[in-house]
């Protein structure tokens, strides 16, 4: 769409198709008479994206046009949910406590709509028996994989172990009742 004034070389002699601000067809006017039918209504001439012949053209206030789209794109990118990417970080010789502390964090960061990466991160002599470390992740990732799909599956990076979760549309936040405590 744009705006057309009186010098536009190319419409300059040629008939336009014209559309009111009801969204009535007017018909085809020369662009002289379509563009002074427009300020005797004291809006715009606007062209309209099409490629027939005559063009298509119609009379609204382009100012408010204008406005009115960059509020809905700006609506709609406030409606938009980006995910963020929250970090649990565990070593192979976490205790039950902190493991299930751990995977509540976990699960809480994914009905809300987050990834988690989960870094398991060994120290000194733990590189000794990365199995044990490992065995903690499966553990670690079979908690939660009712609520997550596996992203990335875990890869090892020097003295760490990373993989990546996302959640199952089912299980957002808005999906899941909260849970009443027994009183």
């Amino acid at each position: 769409m744009r705006q057309l004034k009186m010098g536009d070389r190319f419409f300059r002699g040629k008939k336009v198709r014209l559309i009111s601000q009801t969204n009535e067809q007017l018909g085809v006017f020369p662009f002289e008479t379509a563009l002074s039918m427009a300020a005797d209504a004291q809006l715009d001439l606007v062209e309209m994206p099409s490629k027939t012949d005559p063009p298509v053209c119609r009379i609204m206030d382009f100012g408010k046009h204008q406005f009115d789209e960059a509020k809905r794109q700006r609506e709609a990118k406030r409606a938009q949910v980006q995910p963020k990417v929250k970090e649990i970080k565990i070593h192979p010789t976490i205790d039950d406590n902190d493991f299930q502390i751990k995977s509540r964090h976990m699960i809480d960061f994914l009905t809300r709509g987050d990834k988690v990466r989960v870094l398991l991160a060994f120290r000194g002599r733990e590189l000794a028996h990365p199995e044990i470390g490992e065995q903690v992740l499966n553990r670690l990732l079979k908690t939660v994989e009712e609520i997550a799909n596996l992203d990335s599956p875990p890869k090892r990076m020097g003295k760490s172990i990373t993989a990546v979760l996302s959640v199952k549309p089912q299980y957002r936040k808005e999906k899941i009742k909260p849970e009443k405590p027994n009183e």
